[in-house]
């Protein structure tokens, strides 16, 4: 039974939260992890520690909790973890993002384990681009995962494409097309700057508000916001059965109706993607009688919640990948 909730100094509630299992991961797609993952594979939060840490924060008024990496299938007991998940008091959405490279043979244990969301990374339609973009050549399988989940019956799933200029900003259309008869919503991306990809974000990025302005003026309507959706702007028409939705840091007004914190992989609570340091709750994780701790720990942390990120000012903080967070 929740007893308190989560609210910063300006008035925002959390009631979202974003847990890294892993920041391994297999790809190595050129805008995250171009040579491949080069950090220390081991030393991540236990099932037990992620099942406290996901029991306290139920109680804190976190409704919906979005399972991530790195590569969240990597881990040997990530059905054992949606279990748990899924049974915690108060989680009413349990999301996952994934590259889906075992999709198609885990999408059917995963929805029977209670996860009821799927986020989908998939950055081309094009299997020879998408291994120029990821480095795999996995294509095939990536697609037989969407239809997979599909065909699971989750309550949503979703495609995650990052906007690259004269690499897939050219199949737009072709995604569009895509989602015309499958219940599928894809959300693109806007590239953004990190600690070691300056030069590649110049070469690469792409505005996203002029493709939405695009479909706008041929009939997408604007969707509302949910209480835990996360930040993407939605749009519909009514002949296509799935939806096309856009996420656009560098527009003004971004962070206002943030509503969401992020876990790392080790336990570390990051206050916003593109901040500084994170505030560590492992070791208040350890057994049962510390929830009380736990709970003081994240309210202290939370007071220094900053208004918004400063990417449009070049300052990204100290996030050097987005699979170091789960982006």
């Amino acid at each position: 039974m929740r007893d308190e909730s989560l609210e910063d100094q300006f008035g925002r509630r959390f009631a979202y939260l974003r847990l890294s299992l892993t920041d391994v991961c297999n790809f190595r797609c050129e805008y995250c992890l171009p040579d491949g993952y080069q950090g220390t594979p081991h030393g991540f939060l236990s099932r037990e520690e992620i099942g406290r840490l996901i029991r306290h924060f139920s109680r804190l008024g976190i409704r919906k909790l979005r399972l991530t990496g790195g590569e969240p299938l990597i881990r040997r007991d990530i059905l054992d973890i949606v279990r748990d998940a899924a049974g915690a008091p108060g989680i009413e959405t349990l999301a996952m993002t994934t590259n889906a490279y075992r999709l198609s043979d885990m999408a059917g244990p995963l929805r029977e384990a209670g996860l009821n969301t799927l986020n989908i990374s998939l950055d081309s339609l094009d299997p020879e681009n998408f291994a120029r973009i990821t480095g795999d050549q996995r294509h095939a399988r990536v697609m037989e995962g969407i239809e997979a989940a599909l065909a699971a019956g989750f309550e949503r799933v979703k495609i995650n494409s990052v906007l690259l200029r004269g690499l897939n900003d050219g199949e737009v259309a072709d995604f569009v097309e895509y989602v015309r008869h499958r219940p599928i919503t894809v959300r693109f991306i806007e590239l953004m700057q990190t600690a070691n990809n300056g030069e590649y974000f110049d070469k690469r990025h792409v505005r996203a508000r002029d493709i939405a302005q695009q479909l706008e003026a041929q009939g997408w309507q604007r969707q509302q916001r949910g209480g835990t959706d996360g930040p993407a702007i939605e749009f519909s028409h009514s002949d296509y059965l799935g939806r096309i939705g856009f996420i656009t840091p560098y527009a003004a007004g971004f962070c206002d109706g943030c509503n969401r914190l992020r876990v790392t992989a080790r336990g570390g609570l990051r206050l916003c993607l593109f901040g500084t340091g994170t505030h560590d709750l492992r070791p208040l994780l350890q057994n049962d009688q510390q929830e009380a701790a736990f709970r003081e720990s994240v309210f202290a942390a939370l007071f220094h919640k900053q208004a918004g990120h400063r990417l449009n000012e070049g300052d990204y903080g100290d996030t050097p990948h987005l699979a170091m967070t789960g982006g």
